[in-house]
């Protein structure tokens, strides 16, 4: 090597040296930009398990691994919820393009994710009634449908017993959609012991016409102001006198 070359062979070596210098950061040690994520693992853990448990198992939701849920929720609802949550309650909307932190491609990977965890014949050739209602829902009927299948657990007026929780309370049916409400009916809470659409009645399924009528009757249950421990007066100026002695 001639003389000339010399500085520059030094110069190449000492860059080399320096990219590998103890305590330099390695190219695989450099974080990741939060919108670059696109794991679905660890989009799953950050955005979607506080609610829907672990690996999909429940939570104070729903568990989306169920293979009830998984039969009934396409990709395109899944995504849909996701992207733009359910307005009025706790479901909010994670794609940027509704106000989320998410970019497409990362609702895109969890929507993925989630049908990954569908397994065939997991239902054993069962049908589950559809995810969306196919008919109007009449609550009289639910009624009737509501003392055939879920009075045993949840109380003659859902008000709760020793086997279920209570289903009519203000406070619950304000936080759940109509949707909400037909999709743990169909796909029930096996996380919390409450069977799927088949087990509530030994050898009777609940038809798709049972679970919209006792979804329209558990939306009659709603009040105009859930969560007061006091009424309401109805008279504008007596309203405003209860809300000045509250504070």
């Amino acid at each position: 090597m001639t003389s000339r070359w010399m500085p520059v062979a030094v110069s190449l070596v000492l860059l080399v040296a320096c990219d590998a210098a103890p305590g330099r950061p390695g190219k695989s040690s450099e974080a990741v930009a939060p919108n670059e994520v696109v794991a679905f693992p660890a989009l799953y853990d950050a955005n979607c398990a506080g609610c829907h448990g672990e690996e999909g198992r429940g939570g104070a939701a729903i568990g989306l691994a169920e293979p009830v849920y998984l039969a009934i929720a396409d990709a395109a609802s899944i995504r849909k919820v996701i992207a733009d949550g359910v307005k009025g309650t706790a479901m909010p909307a994670f794609a940027q393009s509704a106000g989320g932190m998410l970019t497409d491609a990362q609702v895109d990977a969890i929507t993925s994710g989630i049908r990954s965890w569908a397994r065939l014949g997991a239902l054993a050739g069962a049908t589950p009634p559809p995810r969306v209602a196919t008919s109007a829902g009449d609550p009289r009927r639910g009624r009737e449908a509501y003392a055939t299948y879920c009075a045993s657990c949840h109380g003659a007026r859902g008000e709760g017993g020793a086997r279920g929780s209570a289903i009519t309370n203000d406070s619950f049916l304000a936080l759940v959609s109509d949707q909400g409400l037909r999709t743990v009916i169909i796909a029930g809470r096996p996380d919390l012991g409450a069977p799927d659409w088949r087990g509530n009645l030994p050898g009777r399924p609940m038809s798709d016409q049972d679970v919209t009528d006792i979804v329209a009757w558990l939306a009659s249950q709603r009040v105009q102001d859930p969560g007061r421990p006091y009424a309401v007066p109805t008279d504008p100026a007596a309203r405003s006198a209860s809300n000045d002695a509250r504070r």
